[in-house]
């Protein structure tokens, strides 16, 4: 009867088991769930940013082929053209030939290419290490709440099911916890990845593209369309 009273009195659902938990358990699952919660944060910031990345991609893509583009050049296009606008002023003075040129505007556009996709590569690391260390940090509740179970069988000399039930689950929720909080964040972490790279490939041989392109003199009216107005100067062809 007394077994089925300590059973009684412990509420077994997540809610119960988060406050009847033990300090220690209590705050791994805090920072599980914190870490959780900032992974999805990351995710949905990830998901929107990718999705612009991926017009900004098809835009560039146009903007090799459109001859009179639409609409000003804007996003990564502008960034880009800027990156050239500004490399072939600070060589117009250079007595280059073309092949030169193309180099030094294909160099300046993958660098602002770089530095486009490094900003968005801002908390991958935190996912990559949520990812790993969650579960072992669950792990690690999970250990702590076993021990608790153990110690209150030497206490109560009794080794029914009732008396560790309750700290075996609170226990086990913290490893659920560290496995809710590390598998959505190595999946969003290789997915992003993944995705970046094939962005960053794209974009590389549009590039390779763009810089031929806009190195021709009769690329100027295409170039005018960049940030300052100004044609790109293409230099002397040899």
């Amino acid at each position: 009867m007394e077994q089925i009273t300590v059973a009684a009195g412990h509420d077994f659902s997540i809610y119960g088991l988060i406050l009847q938990a033990d300090p220690v358990v209590k705050t791994v699952m805090a920072l599980l769930a914190i870490a959780s919660v900032a992974c999805w944060a990351i995710i949905l910031e990830k998901s929107i940013r990718l999705t612009k990345l991926g017009r900004d991609l098809r835009r560039l893509e146009r903007s090799v082929t459109d001859e009179s583009p639409a609409e000003a050049p804007r996003g990564l296009v502008r960034t880009l053209l800027s990156a050239a606008h500004h490399e072939a002023d600070d060589g117009a003075s250079r007595n280059e030939s073309r092949s030169e040129l193309r180099a030094r505007l294909e160099r300046a556009m993958r660098s602002a290419l770089k530095g486009e996709l490094q900003r968005l590569e801002v908390g991958l690391p935190f996912l990559a290490t949520v990812g790993s260390a969650a579960p072992f940090i669950g792990l690690f509740g999970t250990v702590w709440g076993i021990m608790n179970s153990f110690t209150s069988i030497a206490q109560q000399k009794d080794t029914s099911l009732a008396v560790v039930a309750p700290g075996i689950a609170e226990a086990l929720f913290a490893t659920a916890l560290g496995l809710a909080a590390a598998i959505p964040a190595v999946m969003a972490y290789n997915m992003i990845s993944v995705s970046l790279g094939r962005g960053a490939n794209r974009a590389g041989s549009t590039i390779t593209e763009l810089a031929r392109r806009l190195s021709r003199p009769q690329s100027e009216g295409f170039a005018r369309t960049a940030t300052t107005g100004e044609p790109l100067r293409a230099g002397k062809s040899h």
